[in-house]
């Protein structure tokens, strides 16, 4: 193409940025390979035949489809298209999840998002074997292996029974809860998180007559009402007729619990987005600045500066 338009190696060659002789023997290879004539040469010009001035359009065209070919390459490589494979944590507000989705296909339209509900212990295990590009997990966790986005602080209250005695207050002691059993998650869905929550609550003068697991709202508000059990959970997780300081949990026959919040927040959730280290291309990015950013303003998240290191810490550690 240079040649044919500027009519002249010299000049082709200054454009092309390399020397004359390598590129005359380029023409001559490519003549060799095509079988076909494209210049005619003397001394003072060079001259397109008149197969080269067929072959030029299909020239033409060849090299923008090789460009936008490359261009492709750089996408998927910078991870601007393709497949990211996420992961969210089964507490995430469904307003958060809407919120990070809307934000992230705004700033990625052209990549395909696989979105999936795993637990911190699975996500760490999907991270070993590759299958997860991305997620959001639970401190403190091993985050060996990973890059770790900003750590964000949502703050947990406790759903009661309407008719106990602590619902009856603006901000509940850990200690008032004494005599209740603690509904929480399987230890095997977190457990350095389930194993820092009981050392907090011992710490706080609260340990549980007995500790039941259940996950699901209904499930858990089920054994709230009936079991003699309370359950942490952060407000946002609550439905939003109930988020105000003082409004009761009361959704259908639930209304014999109420959620509280705890005095002196001894108890929060901690996520942070991670990704294995030396996956941080943009589509990370971008994931990451939207599940900040959908944490921050649907959940109440709030910036956290740990006071410990995020990595599992030895068994022993729990019960000091």
């Amino acid at each position: 193409m240079a040649v044919a338009e500027e009519s002249h190696f010299g000049r082709a060659a200054t454009r092309l940025g390399m020397a004359q002789p390598p590129l005359s023997q380029r023409i001559q290879r490519l003549e060799r390979e095509l079988e076909v004539r494209l210049f005619e040469r003397s001394s003072r010009q060079v001259t397109i035949t008149e197969a080269g001035t067929l072959l030029l359009a299909e020239a033409r065209e060849l090299l923008a489809r090789s460009e936008v070919f490359m261009a492709t390459a750089r996408r998927i490589r910078d991870g601007e298209t393709g497949l990211l494979r996420a992961a969210l944590s089964p507490d995430i507000p469904g307003e958060t999840v809407a919120a990070l989705l809307t934000d992230f296909q705004r700033r990625h339209e052209g990549l395909e998002l696989e979105l999936l509900e795993l637990t911190t212990t699975q996500q760490l295990a999907r991270f070993a074997s590759h299958d997860l590009d991305v997620g959001i997990v639970h401190h403190p966790c091993d985050v060996s292996g990973l890059e770790l986005g900003p750590v964000l602080r949502r703050e947990l209250g406790v759903l009661l029974p309407r008719d106990a005695e602590a619902a009856e207050l603006d901000e509940v002691p850990l200690a008032s809860l004494a005599g209740y059993d603690l509904i929480l998650f399987p230890r095997a869905a977190a457990p350095a998180l389930y194993d820092d929550l009981l050392t907090a609550c011992a710490r706080n003068g609260y340990t549980p007559a007995a500790v039941r697991h259940g996950q699901g709202a209904s499930f858990v508000r089920g054994l709230v009402l009936s079991a003699n059990a309370v359950a942490f959970g952060p407000r946002d997780a609550q439905p939003p007729e109930a988020r105000d300081r003082h409004a009761d949990l009361a959704v259908g026959i639930d209304a014999g619990v109420v959620w509280r919040p705890l005095a002196g927040a001894p108890l929060a959730w901690r996520h942070s987005v991670a990704w294995p280290k030396g996956r941080g291309d943009a589509a990370v990015s971008a994931f990451t600045e939207a599940a900040t950013h959908a944490l921050r303003a649907t959940a109440g998240a709030t910036g956290d500066v740990p006071s410990r290191p995020l990595h599992l810490r030895p068994a022993s550690e729990y019960w000091l």
